[in-house]
Parts: C-alpha cells; structure tokens; sequence
C-alpha cells in the first residue's frame, strides 16, 4: 500500500476503505473487520481526548497480546499521542520507571495477567488510566476507567497528524544498565514495516499469528503496522504455549509466523506437532540469535514452511536487513540478509556494525549525549555489534562489541543484571555473561565474587534478582570466584569468562 499521507491514522483510514469486510483481528470470539477495527480506534482516540490527550502527549501500553492492545495502541496514534508501549515481562520497578521517564499522561493497562495484578503493584499512577479485562472482571479502582467505557464514545474522531510527527518511544535497555527511549516518527515506524512486509510478500491473503510481543518492535511494527498496511489478519497470542500455537495456526488457518528460533524448536519438538494440519504456513521470519541450518531445514520439511527468512536489526532501526525467499538454508542460517528499508550498511573500526538510512531513531528521549554517542555527526548509528560483509552485500553478526545477549530473543544487558546483584548486601562485584542455551539461544552466567566472610547461596542471589528484573533477565547459573579475569586497566575479561567450560 502506497501512502501520500505516511500516517498511521491514514494507514488505517486507507486499509479500512480498501478491505472493508476483510478480518483484522481475530482474538478467541472478538472478531474484527478492518472497518470495524477503524471505529473501535476511533472511539479510543475520542475517549483520550475527552481525558485531556492531546497530540504530542504520551500513552504508554502495557498489557499482553490480545484485540485490545491494537486497539489502544492504534488509538493512542490516531489521537496524535505518541504510543510508549511497556514490557508485560516489567517488574513493577520497571514499569514505575518508564511511567515516569516518559512523562506518560495516559496508561492502558490489564487487569490480572498471569496471576498478577499489574495496576494494584504501581505507585503513581498517570492522570488517566484505562484498564483492560484480560482475565475477566475486575474490582472497580476509583480514578480507573474500564475497556466498556470506549463504547460511550462516538467513532467520528478526525485525526491531526503529520508524517514526521513522533510516532513511538521503544525504551530498551543501555549497556550502563540505564534504559533508553528510542524515539521514531510515523514516516519512520511505516517505513520499516513497509520494507518487512514487502520482504515477506504479505498480503490481504495472509493471518499473521502474532507472538512477539506487542510491545517489542517485532510484534508492534512488524505486526501490528505491517498488518494495517497490508490487509493481513492479526490473530494474537497472548504467552508463546506450543499446543495453543498448533492450534491457532490449524483452526485459523496461520499462514505467517515470525518469531524467535526458540519458537520453532520447541513446535518442533512438542508431540502434538505430528498430527496438527500446518498445511496452511508459508512465511517464518526469524533472528535474534545463532538460527542452525539444520533449523532452518527442518522448518521447512517438517512445519511446511515455504519460506524461512532471517532478519537484523535493532530498537534503534527496528529492520535494517533481511534474506530473500530464493535465499538456499546454509544462507538464511548463516546471514542476516542484505540492507533492507533504504539502509546502508558499512563496517567501522573493529569490524562494528554501522547502519544510515532514513529509518534510524530520531534520538533517544531527553538525552543527546547517547544519541550523540549512538549517531555520529554523518548519521551512521553505531551499533555495537561486530560482523562481515559477504561481497554481495550480505551481513554476517559475528560478535558483539557491547555486552548484550539475546534470551529467548529478548535483548539482555549484563551491566543491568549486575547493577541488581550489586545491590545484595552479600557481593562484592559481579559479571554476567551469555551462554548457549539448547531451547533459548543464550542464558545468563553470573561470576559473584563475595563480599569478605560471606558466601551466598545461589537459590538467594536469584531470588533478590527475581524481585527486580524481568525473568528473561535472569540469571539462570551462579559461580562464586575469589576474583574476576582482569586486563591490566582492570577492565573485566568476559571474553575469558565466555570461554569457561563449566560453571
């Protein structure tokens, strides 16, 4: 879909006239057209105005994968809001944290989710605050308004957006353990979906089965946005379970699924796979982490998919490159693809992935000195990353000059897990480090050196940073040592640590 308008208001506008009748959303019972899909984001966007929301205010999301979240996320956009969308995974600490960095004025969040209750677990709330019944009917909280509410609103909201206005603000963590919020613009947010979707041959023909989260940019820009662009059918999922996967793809017909490699292994492996009808995938789109070829071949001959690709790219560039369908499995697995999205792709100094192109982060939320430190002065981003260029222009990730490993395909950052440990009256000092995970791609290492006269159980340090961090971000082994391998600065050898056989 050609846009002259590169909005997302006008994205969805435009979606809604050319597919009318055609299914938007499926979640369980709540089916969507994309005309109805248009009023219920419309009504949103009126129930945020009459709240105070006014373009340029910020409206964080927090809530899991289901009707609601495209919803809100559409209707905070529509309104001229920026969208912040906040990690489910978030510790309540977390989420206090981006809640109030970001300046939020309005939150959509659920209700009880997987046992908690997420609203009642935050301090300061924003000024206004939308709950969603995830799991069902919840106790009125004075102040809160519930989902119902946006049925009193009429679907006549006439948005006020221009393409260059800021669209999101993905927070992601920095290697300090500070977490930082990437900030796109509407022309950026459809720009990257655009080049995904085109990559991906997607169409009005296809259902997405949407696993990565929303609140990631591989489920909200890749998913959501490539979606509205194309005609392709959301159907969400809430928490990645292999036997509900198998079934939503077999009763809806999924005909796209992206995701980490873990996903497929696990679909691979789980007993049921064998007698589920898969008949109907045709597109995997995968990354993150080390993708064998071995995977990439069975995804083909044993889940039935037509075409496996593999992707790279960052919060900061969402999709930078991308493989090709013709591209034979030694290639898909081994390479990230070629420049996608308008983005070239140099190395710099120790072979560090650079990337230019008119879909790098405007900056990060009030702080110039990291963007000055991420984008040099010729617009190259710095990614941090080390890899190598085939000579037909096909990227290679080999190493990582940041500490940074991917969990499940989740970004962790060690500096954040040690700053936690730190805070455990029992540690001296700490390095976490990655390490390959069979199911996971890579797993958390944590090196404790204790403080004198101590020696902390494992069960204990893990416990102190359950209450803090993310579960992705766990730790999932503790070694004691009397010191750290250092370099004569002083400097931390996690290279040495990495290359350790045993823990």
């Amino acid at each position: 879909m050609s846009l002259s308008d590169p909005t997302v208001p006008a994205a969805l506008d435009a979606v809604a006239q050319r597919y009318p009748t055609g299914e938007a959303v499926v979640d369980g019972a709540v089916r969507l057209t994309w005309a109805q899909l248009r009023s219920r984001v419309r009504q949103c966007a009126n129930f945020l105005a009459a709240q105070g929301i006014r373009p340029g205010a910020r409206v964080a999301v927090n809530s899991p994968n289901t009707w609601h979240w495209v919803v809100a996320g559409l209707g905070a956009l529509y309104a001229g809001a920026t969208l912040v969308p906040v990690s489910t995974r978030f510790t309540a600490r977390e989420t206090q944290d981006i809640l109030t960095r970001a300046d939020v004025s309005a939150l959509v969040i659920t209700g009880r989710f997987l046992g908690t209750d997420r609203l009642s677990a935050l301090g300061a709330l924003p000024p206004v605050v939308l709950r969603v019944p995830v799991e069902g009917p919840e106790e009125p909280v004075p102040g809160v308004a519930e989902w119902s509410a946006l049925e009193d609103f009429p679907d006549d909201f006439t948005p006020n957006v221009t393409p260059d206005d800021v669209s999101d603000i993905l927070f992601t963590s920095g290697t300090t353990g500070r977490s930082k919020g990437a900030m796109s613009s509407h022309r950026q947010a459809l720009g990257v979906a655009a080049a995904w979707a085109s990559c991906g041959g997607l169409t009005e023909r296809d259902r997405y089965l949407v696993v990565n989260p929303f609140f990631h940019s591989f489920g909200y820009k890749a998913g959501i946005l490539a979606a509205v662009l194309t005609g392709a059918t959301i159907v969400p999922q809430r928490v990645f379970e292999a036997r509900e996967t198998l079934r939503l793809i077999e009763n809806e017909r999924i005909s796209v699924l992206p995701g980490a490699p873990t996903i497929y292994q696990v679909l691979l492996d789980t007993p049921e796979r064998a007698a589920a009808d898969l008949s109907s995938l045709r597109l995997a789109v995968t990354g993150a982490a080390t993708v064998p070829v071995a995977l990439v071949e069975r995804m083909r001959a044993e889940l039935g998919f037509e075409t496996v690709l593999t992707a790279y790219g960052l919060t900061e560039a969402v999709v930078a490159t991308m493989s090709l369908p013709e591209d034979p499995p030694e290639v898909v697995a081994r390479f990230a693809g070629r420049a996608t999205a308008g983005f070239e792709v140099r190395l710099g100094d120790r072979d560090e992935v650079l990337l230019r192109g008119p879909n790098v982060m405007l900056g990060y939320l009030d702080d110039p000195e990291a963007t000055a430190s991420a984008i040099d002065p010729d617009g190259w981003l710095h990614t941090g990353d080390v890899g190598e260029l085939d000579p037909r222009g096909y990227l290679r990730i080999t190493d990582r000059l940041k500490d940074m490993y991917v969990c499940g395909g989740f970004n962790v950052y060690p500096a954040e897990v040690e700053q936690v440990l730190a805070w455990h009256p029992d540690v001296a000092e700490s390095a976490v480090v990655g390490v390959p995970d069979a199911r996971l791609g890579e797993v958390g290492r944590a090196y404790v050196v204790p403080r004198p006269g101590r020696r902390p159980s494992t069960e204990d340090l893990l416990a102190h940073c359950r209450e803090s961090l993310a579960n992705y971000k766990l730790p999932r082994s503790v070694a004691l040592r009397a010191e750290l391998p250092r370099n004569p600065a002083g400097k931390v050898l996690k290279r040495v640590l990495r290359e350790e056989k045993d823990g």
